[in-house]
């Protein structure tokens, strides 16, 4: 029993992390998994383990954007202000200020976003991901990160903040935000996932409480570990894989795959559920 407990928190973990950075709904493939596969977890404890994976992930692959980004800030802070350190500093303020609409809602509607879980739910906002993706799916932008406003801020922002909806891809919300305020693929990419570090760090926080008051059973910790990995790993390639389909301009895919997935969900729960 204790073998098929791991295996079910790997399979977890690699749902996770495999699903995390591309356009189709970690949360909304999770709550699928635990539904209709009986795989259910103790809820917030295992989701932040997960997402502290793919966090892992996200930072390792942008470390030498991150650290140079903390290094140009503390400069211009110190009065340096060339130009290179001066739109990095800008950019900086520009995530700080596109996080805080997701978090000020997430605060404000956690327990209600928690209860409004359901297979038919996520079908229905993986149907709305796949439209948003298909309009933005040609789309060219040219705007570089030196050419970003804060305007293309403050409505990225709110685009994430759309994706506190389960079943709303957050990657999938700011990509298309990011595409559609003209910044080209790699851009996008970038800031849409410097992005995920303060709202990932963020819900990290708000559940350390939740944690605390119900702690990890000491039975149920190898598995943790087991799944933080298989989540760690898979979010490390699936990020690789999605920079590659942006560059190539190939996000039709995630459009098509979210308007099978979607209908087929709710068929499913009003059959089984």
């Amino acid at each position: 029993m204790v073998i098929i407990e791991i295996i079910k928190y790997i399979f977890l973990g690699l749902l996770q992390g495999i699903t995390e950075p591309i356009p189709i709904s970690s949360s909304g493939h999770l709550v699928m998994a635990q539904e209709f596969l009986g795989l259910h977890t103790d809820g917030l404890t295992f989701e932040i383990v997960v997402n502290t994976a793919s966090l892992v992930a996200v930072l390792f692959l942008f470390r030498k954007d991150i650290i140079e980004l903390i290094i140009d800030t503390l400069k211009y802070l110190k009065g340096e202000r060339t130009e290179a350190v001066t739109k990095n500093f800008q950019l900086v303020i520009y995530l700080i200020i596109a996080t805080i609409p997701a978090g000020i809602l997430g605060v404000i509607f956690k327990d209600i976003i928690g209860d409004t879980k359901s297979v038919i739910m996520v079908g229905i906002m993986l149907i709305v991901t796949g439209i948003a993706l298909w309009f933005i799916k040609n789309k060219r932008g040219q705007k570089l990160e030196r050419d970003l406003t804060l305007k293309d801020a403050i409505i990225v922002g709110l685009f994430q903040a759309i994706a506190l909806i389960p079943g709303i891809s957050r990657s999938g919300a700011t990509i298309v935000g990011a595409l559609g305020v003209g910044m080209n693929q790699k851009t996008a990419f970038k800031f849409s996932f410097l992005l995920y570090i303060p709202v990932s760090l963020g819900t990290a926080l708000l559940g350390v409480k939740d944690m605390i008051d119900t702690p990890i059973d000491s039975t149920l910790m190898i598995s943790y570990v087991f799944a933080f990995i298989a989540s760690l790993i898979a979010s490390y390639f699936s990020l690789k894989w999605l920079k590659g389909i942006m560059e190539r301009g190939q996000l039709g895919i995630f459009s098509i795959y979210c308007f099978i997935v979607g209908p087929l969900a709710i068929i499913l729960a009003l059959i089984f559920l």
